[in-house]
């Protein structure tokens, strides 16, 4: 079972390794952003149950069209439909964000608040999304559990839980808080490139020696 000082060798080793990989879609809009916490917040509610590559284009698609939360609302339903389709769930996901960016710019001037429950009051906005919008979005602490992030992490044996909530807890109870806002790009990366969820690739992994593979069954 990891420990801290050994969280922090693999995080170190980690940070250099994923250079070699693409980022998550959510990073890659925010870099480029002229308004990085509405453009993430919209990049991530796009990309639940959605590939990065599709995330990234149906983001950019609607922000080149609407790049406000004002200019949003204007759009019929349709419109953003069409615009984000083929995201998972898009007619829900149109009409979400219909509704946050109506809240928005009804109860604060079109900007997106700085604040964990008044982020989850919006529609279509979780945890995951709130976190990743804190700190990716704001640059606050915070910390972002995916599925990658929630195997990966029980994978390692580093925390013992069984769904991504209990893991974002545990989390803040263990994880030193110099590694919260890069915990969940270092792991999403890794996931979906190396520590891939139906057979990992163990051969290939520069901290396989660190890991103690908990509740693996198979791996290459």
């Amino acid at each position: 079972m990891m420990d801290t000082r050994t969280i922090n060798a693999v995080l170190r080793i980690l940070k250099k390794e994923i250079k070699k990989w693409k980022v998550p879609a959510v990073g890659i809009i925010a870099d480029g952003a002229t308004d990085r916490p509405f453009e993430t917040l919209i990049s991530t509610i796009l990309s639940l149950r959605t590939k990065d590559k599709v995330t990234e284009g149906a983001s950019r698609r609607l922000l080149k069209r609407a790049p406000t939360a004002k200019a949003i609302t204007t759009l019929p339903a349709v419109e953003i439909e069409r615009l984000i389709y083929p995201v998972g769930f898009y007619k829900t996901k149109a009409q979400n964000l219909l509704k946050t960016c109506n809240i928005l710019t009804r109860n604060y001037g079109g900007e997106v608040p700085r604040d964990m429950e008044a982020l989850l009051k919006l529609p279509g906005v979780g945890r995951k999304t709130a976190n990743l919008v804190l700190t990716v979005g704001f640059g606050d602490f915070g910390i972002c559990v995916d599925t990658h992030v929630h195997r990966i992490s029980n994978l390692w044996g580093y925390v013992k839980t069984k769904t991504p909530e209990e893991t974002e807890f545990a989390l803040r109870e263990k994880l030193p808080k110099r590694h919260w806002k890069k915990y969940n790009d270092i792991l999403v990366t890794f996931g979906q490139n190396l520590c891939v969820p139906v057979s990992p690739w163990c051969s290939r992994c520069p901290v396989t020696k660190y890991c103690p593979k908990v509740g693996l069954k198979k791996s290459r």
